[in-house]
């Protein structure tokens, strides 16, 4: 049997979480069906009519693109225009169309690593981390059981902080309870009391994992009820948000720095704010429209901020105080296809895997 267009999705998901994407956004199953096997796949920024003929054409039955095509609820399908012809194509066809968009924005391994890997930065993070997405999982365990239930959660995706695994913190102490007379207990008696040893073990776990590590953790346990609690975090999660920021290698000059992003971005043209005669050495960047994120990229230190959308008086907002660059929003996140096509490579070698050659750019220069 072949590779599913569900397993592709799974495997795209554990990558980049939907539950990291935007309100707004729309990084799902657009068309398609997710019991089809896949016969090919195309990495696009967009979905276009175009992308659809070229899939066609390839004999490919599945996008993968960065942008969804479908932002808001369609009330009609019609042709009317290039959104609800660009459905009908696929649908037509069966042809999938899955969208990865604001969730593989926000992953510290996306597309503004990927920006950054270009430009050359080094000891980049997330330059907005977001909050509320972790939780402390808190839960009690007899000292016998507790490697076995420690496995559990840590496969289910529990007690990961950055780049460490396998972190909880422990402490010993006794628990009590008394087994009712229509209880299962597998340790103690029904209607006695019973002191334990038992271990009080604290994780983080990422919120939407949270289910599945409860399932295994239940699962592991020795008890038939297990005492636990779960307390939502203000904490940042410092492997998800917006932006990236780094350094480079070496201090460049500005009017050099601003060639090797057009080198490196192949780009045409970059707009910018006025020079400062001061020396690059902190990068601030946000694929496409990143403009709600210049006051983090100040505080920051970024001697300079790329990214794409800004409009005219967003610009005075740098205030003298780093060099504003707009790219495009095409140009920043192109690259985006090559790292999709990286990353499914890895998992389905055997899958005929394309990148796109339309040029979805709305956008031309003289």
């Amino acid at each position: 049997m072949g590779i599913k267009v569900s397993e592709v999705i799974s495997y795209l998901e554990q990558i980049a979480p939907p539950a990291f994407q935007e309100s707004y956004d729309n990084a799902t199953l657009i068309t398609g069906n997710r019991e089809a096997d896949v016969e090919g796949i195309i990495c696009s920024l967009d979905c276009t009519e175009d992308v659809v003929r070229e899939a066609i054409e390839l004999g490919a039955n599945m996008i993968v693109a960065h942008h969804p095509i479908v932002f808001k609820g369609l009330k009609s399908l019609t042709g009317k225009n290039y959104v609800e012809r660009t459905i009908i194509l696929a649908i037509q066809n069966n042809i999938a169309i899955y969208a990865i968009h604001t969730n593989l924005d926000h992953v510290a391994h996306g597309v503004n690593k990927r920006i950054s890997d270009r430009l050359g930065l080094i000891k980049t993070h997330i330059l907005q981390p977001k909050k509320q997405l972790l939780s402390k999982l808190v839960f009690f365990v007899p000292e016998e059981n507790k490697e076995k239930v420690l496995v559990a959660v840590y496969q289910a995706g529990a007690g990961k902080i950055g780049e460490y695994s396998d972190c909880s913190f422990q402490v010993k102490g006794q628990g009590t309870f008394t087994p009712s007379e229509i209880a299962n207990p597998s340790i103690g008696e029904r209607g006695k009391a019973q002191t334990e040893e038992e271990i009080r073990v604290e994780v983080l776990v990422a919120n939407h994992l949270l289910p599945r590590v409860l399932q295994d953790m239940k699962k592991a346990h020795l008890y038939e009820d297990v005492a636990y609690y779960v307390q939502l975090l203000e904490n940042e999660n410092q492997d998800v948000g917006a932006g990236m920021v780094g350094e480079l290698s070496e201090p460049m000059d500005e009017l050099k720095f601003l060639d090797h992003v057009k080198e490196k971005m192949n780009l045409k043209v970059i707009k910018h704010t006025a020079l400062s005669g001061k020396k690059i050495t902190k990068v601030a960047v946000c694929g496409g429209a990143g403009i709600f994120l210049l006051s983090d990229a100040k505080k920051a230190g970024a001697d300079v901020f790329i990214t794409a959308d800004v409009k005219y008086h967003e610009f005075f907002d740098a205030e003298s105080k780093l060099i504003l660059c707009d790219i495009g929003h095409y140009e920043s996140e192109i690259f985006t296809k090559q790292l999709l096509g990286e990353v499914l490579s890895q998992k389905f070698p055997n899958i005929a895997l394309y990148f796109t050659r339309v040029v979805t750019n709305p956008t031309s220069y003289r």
